[in-house]
């Protein structure tokens, strides 16, 4: 008995190498492209135990969960690393990195993610890639959060190891990602001798075995159904134009805003400045009093469909993500978003004005 989904010819090298390809292409990148068999823990992991080490000074931006889980790496891999955190609410400036440049020169990495989806805020890449280049260290880069809603560009911002996953903005499947590497970034690895060999870390073992040996025998045996998930996704991307899906992205971020501040009930944006807000997803706060794990659980309560989360952690009583991305990039979602959440605010007995926060964020969305 068949099934669409089981005994499919095998994955070829070929066409490994060509959803690689069609990668690079969606990053406008020369650089090596690995697509790496996993969801994107696993090159941003595997990434930060290659290329730094016990001789590494490290400056790490903190603008959000991730960016703590990059330090512990760096640390447990031996490195020296300095913390350079800022409000959630805000995003990180390329003079607060040229600062901590100028107090410790001797930083050679740098680690940051670019858009963080839990806390709702993006990073200036561009303007901080400019400041990397300027001290010569390697710049690491999480974009898995913003590839799809906003433009990623490693060869432009001089980004050495970029890691992009498909589940977010792109649409896409969670259970493979991708990471770019610059020859300084191979050079790197290939001089640290505690770098992952011979193991699912080791990026090493991917240019030695995959790209040095012109991409015609895979390593292992593909995750089939991931790769071809990824190339489905990426061939939707190509058809309607990755500035339409991120177009989708930034509408649906301004609709959020605009109308949360219509709606009323004490909910906010929870990043101040538009400018440092995240395309991918909005984050909320609620006013002092309302528990925000209640509010997106009575909101769900009515459509569980709704792409509604509360903040993680100690941010549960107070942030509310809307995940308007993939899929949920659209004005439907963001509409029945701001009814679900004035209705629950409404049970609080909160004032809330849901016609007018739709029709604040139908005039935010730029006509077609």
């Amino acid at each position: 008995m068949s099934h669409p989904f089981l005994d499919l010819p095998p994955l070829s090298a070929g066409r490994f190498a060509a959803v690689e390809d069609r990668v690079a292409r969606l990053l406008d990148t020369r650089q090596d492209v690995v697509i790496t068999q996993g969801e994107a823990l696993l090159p941003l992991e595997g990434a930060i135990r290659a290329a730094a080490g016990p001789g590494t000074t490290a400056l790490n931006v903190i603008t959000g969960p991730y960016g703590r889980t990059f330090g512990d790496w760096l640390r447990d891999a031996g490195a020296t690393v300095h913390d350079l955190s800022v409000p959630f609410h805000t995003a990180v400036t390329a003079e607060l990195v040229r600062d901590a440049f100028a107090a410790h020169p001797e930083i050679d990495f740098v680690s940051l993610v670019h858009a963080e989806a839990a806390t709702g805020n993006t990073n200036p890449v561009a303007e901080i890639g400019e400041v990397v280049r300027e001290h010569g260290a390697l710049f690491y880069l999480d974009a898995v959060a913003s590839v799809g809603a906003e433009p990623v560009l490693p060869d432009a911002w001089g980004v050495d190891l970029c890691v992009i996953g498909a589940q977010k903005a792109m649409g896409g499947p969670a259970g493979v990602s991708a990471i770019s590497v610059s020859e300084r970034a191979w050079a790197r690895m290939a001089a640290n001798p505690n770098a992952p060999r011979r193991s699912y870390l080791s990026l090493l073992d991917w240019k030695e075995r995959w790209i040095d040996g012109g991409r015609k025998a895979l390593p292992h045996a593909p995750a089939q159904l991931e790769m071809l998930a990824l190339e489905a996704c990426l061939e939707r991307i190509e058809s309607v134009g990755l500035g339409t899906v991120m177009a989708r992205h930034r509408d649906a971020a301004l609709a959020v805003r605009a109308g949360v501040t219509a709606l009323g009930g004490g909910l906010e944006p929870y990043v101040h400045e538009a400018k440092d807000a995240a395309p991918v997803a909005t984050t909320l706060r609620t006013r002092a009093g309302v528990v925000a794990s209640e509010l997106v659980a009575r909101a769900l309560a009515a459509d569980p469909a709704l792409p509604l989360a509360a903040g993680g952690g100690a941010l549960a009583k107070e942030m509310i993500r809307v995940n308007h991305y993939g899929a949920d990039a659209t004005p439907g979602a963001v509409r029945s978003c701001l009814t679900a959440l004035g209705a629950a605010l409404a049970e609080r007995g909160l004032d809330v004005d849901v016609p007018g926060a739709l029709r604040a964020a139908e005039r935010a969305e730029p006509a077609a």
